[in-house]
């Protein structure tokens, strides 16, 4: 039986992962607006043992070109802080990790409200770091030119750093609450941090309670050098994309190397790729499953889509050609590039470029038995790829169910997967230590070690 447990992350989108999801005829179309399916969806995580619910979000309805654009079903969803903060509720176990952008927010208030968070969850609260690369995004906030990623990243690392800075603003023991002396806490205990940076000038200290797990997770997604480098500095949690296990072991190596430079444990991140699964009792069953949402696309919307997402409009190439030569984004991060690199050698046409991209938007993703799914999942896990997975269903709610109910199990019986949570923080289930506070005595950092 295997020590080392597999970490799983449930990526929530409304209706699924697959660009045709919302038009399945088991998947409810309204999901986007449809409070109780998030409740179920959150629920059957939870059931599955899940460590998070992980939610991407970005600033804008503009994720496909205006030709079609009426045929996307995420244009429009919940915001996913508050989402996250009501789901809280309806969980007892399950982490609640979701995006807030370095580009467009501010340091003290997204430590605000991620340290909320962390209260109202008893601890299961993440913040996912991203330095948004949609131009469109950008033109919601200001009339200046979105920064290049460089630039991006630059402000994303001072960014994390006076967030993480403010979350010490208090000691554990910092609030003494005696009635009867009336000294509400205890003064040498709050922390002002007076940062004075590049990018911010921020007083503090902040002013909610040090977080029941020391800080909230800080989940990062970068497959860049230079997200990479952030993930190295920062994260706890990286989610990468990968489309081979050759690729994931290559980044996973990579990463995990860089961590020393800081002074850390390669077990001080988890790296979780992002892993479609379509499963079925036999292998010709879940074929047909997969088959039956290819059938699905709209081919215009395979093309904006994919356009979106290499920055290129091709709107009028012919379908069952090859992608043309491309020019250079400096904007769009490397989900790009894998895409680019799919195209080479004259192959695949644009047409299976867009099935492709639509089936797990360039994740891997594994279509078979629950044996086949577990066996892969084996093979990455086991031989240097990942630290868990990141699960994309192609769509909700049937996509989780055959997940939960068919591949855990088989998990469960190989000893690669928990068979009852290890805590009630999100710290404890992905088994990261608790960060010691940059104002703790030396006897303070003895004692937590």
């Amino acid at each position: 039986m295997a020590t080392r447990k597999m970490k799983l992350g449930l990526f929530i989108r409304p209706c699924g992962h697959h660009i045709a999801s919302w038009r399945h005829p088991l998947a409810q179309a309204d999901a986007g607006v449809n409070f109780p399916h998030f409740i179920e969806m959150a629920k059957t995580a939870e059931r599955g043992l899940f460590d998070m619910l992980f939610s991407a979000d970005n600033a804008t309805v503009w994720t496909a070109s205006e030709s079609a654009i009426d045929r996307v079903h995420y244009v429009a969803w919940m915001e996913p802080y508050t989402l996250l903060s009501a789901l809280s509720g309806f969980t007892k176990n399950i982490g609640l990790v979701c995006t807030a952008s370095t580009s467009f927010e501010q340091p003290y208030s997204v430590a605000r409200k991620f340290a909320t968070l962390d209260l109202i969850s008893g601890g299961r609260s993440g913040w996912n770091v991203v330095t948004s690369g949609n131009e469109t995004e950008a033109q919601n906030f200001s009339k200046e030119p979105h920064l290049p990623k460089t630039e991006r990243y630059k402000r994303g690392r001072e960014f994390v750093e006076v967030v993480r800075a403010l979350w010490d603003s208090w000691d554990d023991d910092a609030f003494l609450r005696d009635k009867a002396t009336g000294v509400f806490f205890d003064r040498a205990k709050m922390h002002v941090l007076d940062h004075h940076g590049q990018f911010y000038d921020v007083r503090g200290p902040l002013n909610v309670a040090r977080s029941p797990q020391g800080q909230p997770v800080v989940v990062q997604a970068g497959a860049s050098d230079d997200g990479r480098q952030l993930a190295a500095e920062t994260a706890e949690v990286v989610f990468s994309a990968s489309d081979s296990i050759e690729h994931a072991r290559e980044y996973y190596a990579d990463v995990k190397a860089r961590l020393t430079r800081y002074g850390r444990s390669p077990d001080d991140l988890k790296v979780l790729p992002g892993l479609s699964v379509i499963v079925a009792p036999t292998r010709a069953e879940a074929e047909a499953k997969f088959d039956e949402l290819q059938e699905l696309l709209d081919p215009a919307l395979g093309v904006a889509l994919l356009s979106r997402r290499l920055g290129f409009d091709l709107t009028g190439y012919p379908l069952d050609q090859p992608l043309p030569p491309l020019p250079e984004n400096k904007v769009i991060g490397s989900r790009s590039d894998m895409i680019s690199a799919w195209s080479k050698d004259g192959a695949p046409t644009l047409r299976q470029l867009c099935q492709r991209f639509a089936a797990a938007r360039g994740h891997f993703a594994i279509t078979g038995t629950p044996v086949e799914v577990a066996d892969e999942m084996e093979k990455w896990f086991t031989t240097g790829a990942c630290d868990g997975f990141n699960f994309v269903p192609s769509y909700f709610p049937g996509g989780l169910d055959d997940f939960v109910d068919m591949v855990v199990p088989q998990l469960q019986r190989r000893g690669l997967f928990r068979a009852a949570y290890e805590g009630t923080t999100l710290r404890a289930n992905l088994g990261l230590p608790q960060p010691v506070s940059r104002y703790a005595t030396d006897a303070k950092r003895r004692a937590s070690i």
